[in-house]
C-alpha cells in the first residue's frame, strides 16, 4: 500500500545533522524540479525585499527568521522527514512509538507531497523550511500547477501495483491525481464530524479533528499490519478497524471517495 501525506506547517526548529543533498533524496527524478524551486526560493528570500518574500510565502512580520532560513537551506541541518514534520497528523500518528514493524512498513508506504520537495519519504532527510503549496514564486510559478507538470509519471511509478491511501489535503491533492489502473487502486478519504443540533445529525469538517484523525487512521492501519491488494481490501481493512465508512460516488476512472464519520472530538 502506498500512503499519501499533506505535510505540516509546523516543523521542527533545527535539523540535527548533515546539510541538503539532493541526490540522496528518495524519487531521484524530481531532483532537476526540486532543484529548480529550491534556487528559487532561496534566492527570493535571500533577496533585498523581506516583506515581499514574506508575502509569497504567506508568513507575518514576526516569522521573519523563517525566510532567513529559507535563504540558507543549502547550508542549513538536515533530519530525516519523519522528524521534520511535528504537526497535529504527525503528533497523532507518533512515528517514534510505533514498534520496528510498523516503523518499517510506514518507510516503505508513507509518502509525504511537500511544495518544496514534490515529495519525500519518511527517511529522507530535509531541512526545516516554509514553503507552501500555494506560493507563487519567480521563475517556477504557481507551485500546485509547477508540480502537477512534473509528478504525474513518478507517482504513478511509485504506486506500481499496490492500493494508494490519498489523504493529502485539497492543496497537495490536487499535483497529482490517480488515473486509469491506479485510480482504480485509491481511496481517497474525508473526515467528517457528526454532531447532534436539535436532535439531528449533522456532518462537518473540522480541520484539526480532520488531521488528528487520519494520523490516527494511518497509525491503527500500520499498527494492524494490514497489507490490502485492491481498493476494496483497503476499505475493508477500515472497517475491520472500526471507523465508520460511507463511500461516496465517484465519476468512472477516477479515484474511490469514502467518508470517515467520527462522533467524538
Amino acid at each position: 500500500m502506498l500512503i499519501l501525506l499533506p505535510p505540516s506547517e509546523g516543523k521542527a526548529d533545527a535539523g540535527t545533522g548533515r546539510r541538503l543533498d539532493l541526490d540522496k533524496l528518495s524519487l531521484p527524478e524530481l531532483n532537476p524540479a526540486r532543484e529548480e524551486v529550491l534556487a528559487a526560493l532561496v534566492a527570493l528570500c535571500g533577496g533585498p525585499d523581506e516583506a515581499a518574500a514574506r508575502a509569497v510565502l504567506g508568513l507575518s512580520e514576526g516569522q521573519r527568521d523563517e525566510v532567513r532560513r529559507n535563504a540558507r537551506l543549502p547550508q542549513v541541518a538536515t533530519a530525516p522527514a519523519a522528524r521534520i514534520y511535528t504537526g497535529v497528523l504527525y503528533e497523532a500518528l507518533d512515528l517514534p512509538a510505533l514498534p520496528p514493524d510498523a516503523t518499517r512498513a510506514a518507510r516503505r508506504s508513507v509518502l509525504i507531497s511537500s511544495g518544496l520537495w514534490g515529495a519525500v519519504r519518511l527517511t529522507d532527510r530535509i531541512p526545516p523550511y516554509r514553503c507552501p503549496i500555494g506560493a507563487k514564486l519567480p521563475g517556477p510559478g504557481a507551485l500546485a500547477a509547477y508540480w502537477r507538470r512534473v509528478l504525474g509519471p513518478v507517482m504513478t511509478e511509485a504506486a506500481g501495483d499496490r492500493p494508494v491511501l490519498d489523504l493529502r489535503s485539497g492543496a497537495y491533492a490536487a499535483t497529482w491525481a490517480a488515473r486509469g489502473d491506479v485510480a482504480d487502486r485509491t481511496v481517497t478519504v474525508r473526515v467528517l464530524h457528526e454532531r447532534e443540533v436539535d436532535g439531528v445529525p449533522v456532518r462537518s469538517v473540522v480541520s484539526h479533528f480532520n488531521k488528528a484523525t487520519k494520523g490516527r487512521l494511518v497509525r491503527d492501519l500500520l499498527l494492524a499490519g494490514v497489507r490490502p491488494r485492491t481498493a476494496d481490501e483497503l476499505i475493508g481493512a477500515l472497517r475491520d478497524l472500526k471507523y465508520t465508512v460511507v463511500e461516496q460516488p465517484a465519476p468512472a476512472g477516477r479515484p474511490r471517495q469514502v467518508d470517515l464519520v467520527v462522533t467524538q472530538l
